[in-house]
């Protein structure tokens, strides 16, 4: 074989490279394309809804392809700072999910993603600021967050149909929530305030019924022991009077005996420290009992 012959066959080859690079496309499960001829889509290539998953074919050198992503795509919106409707301040960090339903409006309107994101986004913000608008601040943060995102995402769907931009947008969520970096330590000092002033209030009304409950207890204790007080004076006055009524009865039955026991009771009185000195007549009547004889003879100083 003749070199000549052989560059034939490696042109050839080359040839035929070339034309099959250019005539034959792969388009995945998770792509859509759209072929364009001298710049102008002719045909879309397994679009929703359509096959032609695979490989596929096109005219070489007069046509060119371009893929989207049928999958459902993130996009981070800018912070936006909104004024609620109780006249408050909110940064505002949003997420938003969508799809491309038509990748042929969507080239024409918005011709890429990058351009689409930059779309979009505006759309998100502006119905942020409408919807997020007409609500306070607690409405935006925990008591109706729920229902708005669905409200801002019908808006931004409803505006995203309106313009025709081929896309479905599937969700729209606010991640965060938070006051300009400005106003936190203000509010920070409100909130610090007002929970001191609700501690202050609780330990007052704590410090009051701590008196009320003292006060209370100690009328209480009055009361208790007055009426103890009386209790034991009207029963040792019964008693007393129990005790008279008994020693007159013993008495009137018997008045040596009455004599005797008085005389103990005096004895009792007088000696019981034991260190008592008693000077006394011969004959005093004090000391009959202790007499030995009949006579009542008896010492004159007894201890």
């Amino acid at each position: 074989m003749t070199r000549s012959r052989v560059w034939a066959y490696v042109i050839v080859a080359v040839g035929v490279i070339v034309l099959l690079a250019n005539t034959l496309f792969v388009v995945g499960q998770t792509e859509q394309a759209i072929v364009l001829r001298l710049g102008e889509p002719v045909r879309v290539v397994n679009a929703p809804g359509r096959l032609g998953a695979g490989l596929n074919l096109k005219a070489p050198f007069l046509e060119n392809v371009i893929k989207f992503d049928r999958r459902i795509l993130a996009l981070e919106a800018e912070e936006e700072e909104i004024i609620t409707a109780d006249q408050q301040r909110l940064v505002v960090d949003a997420f938003v999910r969508y799809r491309i339903t038509d990748p042929l409006a969507f080239y024409r309107t918005l011709r890429d993603e990058g351009v689409a994101a930059d779309r979009i986004e505006r759309l998100v913000n502006s119905s942020l600021r409408q919807i997020l608008g007409s609500a306070t601040q607690t409405q935006i943060i925990s008591e109706r967050r729920p229902q708005l995102m669905q409200l801002t995402r019908v808006d931004v769907a409803r505006r995203a149909q309106a313009s025709q931009l081929g896309i479905q947008i599937v969700d729209v969520r606010i991640r965060r929530a938070d006051l300009p970096q400005q106003n936190q330590a203000a509010v920070f000092r409100r909130m610090q305030t007002a929970r001191q002033e609700v501690a202050a209030r609780v330990r007052a009304e704590g410090e009051q019924a701590k008196r009320e409950i003292i006060a209370s207890a100690d009328r209480e204790v009055v009361i208790t022991l007055a009426q103890a007080q009386e209790l034991g004076e009207t029963t040792r006055g019964e008693g007393d009077a129990l005790r008279t009524r008994i020693f007159a009865q013993s008495f009137g039955r018997d008045p040596s005996f009455a004599a005797f026991w008085r005389s103990m009771q005096a004895y009792e009185a007088s000696l019981a420290q034991g260190d008592t000195t008693l000077v006394l007549s011969p004959d005093s009547a004090f000391f009959r009992y202790f007499e030995r004889g009949p006579s009542g003879g008896g010492a004159t100083t007894r201890r």
